[in-house]
């Protein structure tokens, strides 16, 4: 990887200015490409609070994203599946993507990728909807069809997205090569509303007070029954981080359960009260997955992240997304041609973001290569043993300068 972007699913630090003088005062290993986060915006200015924006909240914000682009974002993220995403209007994420400068990105974690609140296929309609009205490329990311109840839906999914395109819509998706997606324990079982309410420093979260409250929790505990049964049950769920106790990472929370006697609902429960963990969620179909892949505006990417090695037992598609999809889906099962596989790596979405100047080996363009032997490239990370650095890969070149162990030739992009 030579390029990332930063700041998905509506998350990220604020200001801008400072993580951007950060990571250039230090020196970064690879590029970066900042977004604005929605949800950080509106936490900023709202809260947890469930409730539509004033006018006042609605400017204020959009000044916010503003700023955000002064400092060099290329575009707008949003996590619209979390809170506080969730509790937004599509009307006041559209007002926010107007000020994405023009030719700039609206990324999405789309506010269902199952049947959690407005279905997968509305989900997707808002997306091309934003993408429309406020003329930004919109970007369904990570796209998949979750949970047993969707499989196969990801036909009619991507047939809404192949109509928009035909009209002039700029939307795109993006995907990792995993039949398991990665997310924490709240966003995988608890409902939004368990999360929303006024937040305070030094006090309990609104998700804490209820947890407390034996009413509140009685209610909590039934939606959080039926979105267990969405994701296709315990055995489906993997614990890959819990500080309080690391010794559970890498068990589902059927063996746990069974361990301590208890029924799967009350333990993942106590996980809450313990502070809450991160899960890997065995939620989707090979099938689904070849045909989202194997569409030309579909983007390869890992929605992985940065964590200390051997720390926990995080998704291995933090350490084996793009030579998976090469080993697995090119070279083993043939989904997708070697080309398709790379374009989809390197100049789709340098394209898509506006990078003229990168994703192609020409005159002229910065050289960041990676070189590879086609025979021999894999993952070797597992959901069990996720440590684990590919194989295949003999040298990664960044803005022209080879690179290794403490050489920080990096770049904070601009648009």
């Amino acid at each position: 990887v030579t390029t990332v972007v930063l700041n998905p699913d509506g998350g990220g630090p604020w200001p801008l200015s400072e993580q951007r003088a950060t990571y250039e005062a230090q020196g970064i290993g690879v590029n970066a490409a900042l977004m604005v986060g929605h949800g950080r915006v509106r936490r900023e200015i709202m809260g947890l609070e469930d409730r539509p924006s004033t006018d006042e909240e609605l400017e204020r914000m959009k000044a916010m994203v503003r700023e955000g682009m002064a400092a060099g974002a290329f575009g707008l993220s949003s996590g619209l599946y979390y809170a506080p995403g969730s509790y937004a209007s599509t009307e006041e994420v559209i007002a926010l993507a107007k000020e994405v400068h023009p030719g700039g990105v609206y990324t999405s974690h789309i506010r269902d990728e199952g049947d959690y609140t407005v279905g997968l296929l509305a989900a997707v309609e808002e997306v091309i909807r934003i993408a429309e009205e406020a003329d930004v490329s919109g970007i369904v990311t990570h796209m998949k069809a979750l949970g047993p109840d969707n499989w196969g839906k990801a036909v009619a999914a991507c047939l809404r997205i192949e109509r928009a395109r035909a009209r002039g819509v700029s939307v795109w998706a993006d995907q990792y090569p995993y039949e398991a997606s990665g997310t924490s324990i709240t966003g995988a079982l608890v409902p939004r509303w368990a999360q929303a309410g006024e937040t305070m420093p030094g006090r309990p979260s609104p998700l804490e007070q209820r947890l407390a409250n034996p009413r509140e929790r009685a209610r909590l505990k039934e939606d959080m029954i039926e979105n267990l049964r969405r994701r296709g049950g315990p055995e489906t769920l993997q614990v890959s981080r819990h500080h309080a106790d690391p010794a559970i990472e890498g068990r589902t929370l059927q063996e746990l359960a069974e361990e301590r006697g208890i029924a799967a609902i009350d333990l993942a429960l106590a996980l809450l009260d313990e502070g809450g963990a991160g899960l890997i969620s065995f939620n989707m179909s090979e099938d689904d997955i070849a045909h989202i892949m194997r569409q030309d505006y579909t983007m390869t990417c890992s929605d992985g992240g940065l964590v200390a090695m051997g720390e926990g037992r995080p998704h291995p598609r933090y350490y084996g997304t793009f030579p998976r999809k090469i080993a697995r889906y090119v070279r083993e099962r043939g989904v997708v041609t070697l080309p398709h596989a790379i374009r989809s790596m390197t100049s789709l979405p340098a394209t898509v973001f506006g990078l003229t100047d990168r994703g192609q080996l020409r005159p002229g363009a910065w050289a960041d290569i990676v070189v590879f032997d086609l025979e021999t490239i894999a993952d070797r990370a597992t959901y069990k043993d996720s440590h684990q650095l590919a194989e295949g890969i003999a040298h990664v070149v960044l803005n022209g300068k080879l690179t290794g162990p403490g050489v920080l030739a990096g770049r904070v992009l601009r648009p």
